[in-house]
């Protein structure tokens, strides 16, 4: 039986378009996103059984960690979310507590089930929103605000009909006739776009400006404060407010009012939270700067607090969501972290116990970096070529070129930090640093980067290991 989706091999294909090497990392979180495919075509006796195999990403800075999160964001049409692990603290200290991760998933769960919904139901809103933008250029001339020309009765009883009206409805009559060939001109001249650059003025309705939940859970000060004022805002019927905009800006407006109209909430909710528990996924990224290397230095109550609050929410528990209670059995959790400072081995292991597979990123050599530069669909020489293509300045860099920055960040990491792959942002930004302040004198011209290029712009700072420490 055939399955939908993307393979394993077509999810590695995909990330090797963004991100060099790391063969093990990335064959790991696409057999992870087949499984949970996979789970959702199984008979639902065993369905339940199969708890996902959570995976615990360690590797140096600038290995490719948070690009792979990035980039799965992008693949799976799945709702997910990537949260640093420092963000949150224990319960009972101030600020966000672990549980808030699943409303944010549940949040884009939503927003997901959402948008797909309004895409559906585009077609069916343009004619609605026409109808208002003609209200809005033509105040009084829509259908309701007319008066209807039936016979008229008397008091007496006798009919009047309509050609024997008084004068003055004759000429409301005409005037209404009137006003319905400008309300049809007006239409033509909307669907043509000649109307797009007029200003009206429409009613919208005041966004919330601070989150609901968080307000309870853990919020700041200021999301408390923007909370409460906005609740005193909706309690006074201040939660209108009239602006002045273009047609083209209040088209979008009355389209997105027309369709949260015509969208049923529960049934997005109950789609949504569907999705969520069975295919959700939750990326936590600097796990390891809440690892415990030392259980008596300061600070490592509140780490090892959040490590423990984790713990249920990895293994599966019910969480309270505005949308209804989420259960977090079946949602995939990967964690990532450089474990520069700590091991493994340092958080708790009960958590060990939840990422069952790990996976070890491989430092960044000079072949990686030269493919870094120039293989992928944002490599650093393209982002460049095509920046300073806009000064009218084209470059183009050499093969010995890339060499030689290839060589000089391998050269520099393992002299001084192993940032990695962000080491060629310090080094390409050194080399382009001038040819950016006057790319504007330059325009028209080519200008080619090579070695010796590189050499005159970089050597003092490379030779200089002091010095190389804080400009690279």
């Amino acid at each position: 039986m055939a399955i939908d989706g993307l393979t394993p091999k077509q999810i590695v294909e995909k990330l090797d378009q963004y991100i060099i090497g790391q063969e093990k990392a990335k064959k790991a979180v696409a057999v992870a996103l087949r499984n949970r495919i996979r789970r959702i075509h199984l008979a639902e006796d065993i369905r339940d059984e199969v708890a996902p195999k959570n995976i615990l990403m360690i590797g140096p800075t600038g290995s490719g960690k948070t690009e792979i999160a990035r980039r799965l964001a992008k693949l799976v049409n799945a709702p997910f979310i990537k949260v640093e692990a420092t963000k949150y603290t224990e319960v009972g200290y101030v600020g966000r507590d672990v549980e808030s991760m699943i409303r944010d998933l549940m949040a884009v769960g939503y927003n997901n089930v959402k948008a797909e919904m309004e895409e559906q139901m585009k077609e069916a809103s343009l004619p609605k929103v026409e109808e208002k933008l003609l209200d809005l250029l033509l105040p009084g001339s829509s259908e309701k605000d007319k008066k209807t020309s039936a016979p008229e009765i008397t008091p007496e009883g006798a009919i009047i009909l309509p050609a024997h009206l008084p004068q003055e409805k004759i000429d409301e009559q005409k005037n209404d006739e009137s006003a319905a060939l400008t309300r049809e001109k007006f239409r033509v001249m909307l669907r043509e776009g000649k109307l797009e650059d007029r200003e009206v003025e429409v009613t919208v309705k005041r966004q919330p400006r601070g989150p609901s939940m968080e307000i309870i859970a853990g919020g700041s000060l200021d999301d408390l404060q923007n909370g409460m004022q906005d609740l005193q805002n909706m309690l006074m019927g201040k939660n209108t407010k009239k602006k002045t905009v273009t047609v083209r800006e209040a088209r979008k407006i009355l389209q997105e009012e027309t369709l949260d109209s015509m969208i049923d909430v529960d049934k997005v909710s109950d789609i949504a939270k569907e999705r969520v528990e069975q295919s959700g996924i939750v990326f936590i990224d600097e796990i390891d700067k809440i690892a415990t290397k030392n259980q008596n230095q300061s600070g490592s109550v509140s780490r090892e607090g959040v490590q423990r609050d984790i713990l249920p929410i990895v293994e599966g528990s019910k969480v309270n969501t505005k949308w209804g209670v989420v259960d977090t059995t079946h949602i995939l959790f990967i964690a990532a972290g450089a474990f520069s400072m700590s091991a493994p081995s340092d958080l708790i292991p009960e958590l060990q116990g939840r990422f069952p597979l790990r996976v070890e990123l491989e430092s960044l050599k000079k072949d990686d970096f030269k493919r870094i530069l120039l293989e992928p669909k944002n490599a650093l020489t393209k982002q460049y070529t095509a920046l300073l293509a806009t000064e009218g300045l084209k470059i183009e860099f050499t093969e010995d070129a890339i060499d030689r920055m290839s060589f000089l960040a391998e050269d520099v990491n393992s002299r001084s930090e192993n940032i990695g792959a962000r080491r060629l942002h310090t080094i390409m930004e050194k080399v382009l640093e001038d040819v950016s302040f006057t790319a504007d004198e330059h325009a028209g011209e080519t200008l080619v980067i090579d070695a010796k290029f590189v050499d005159e712009k970089l050597t003092g700072v490379v030779a200089d290991v002091d010095l190389s420490r804080y400009i690279l």
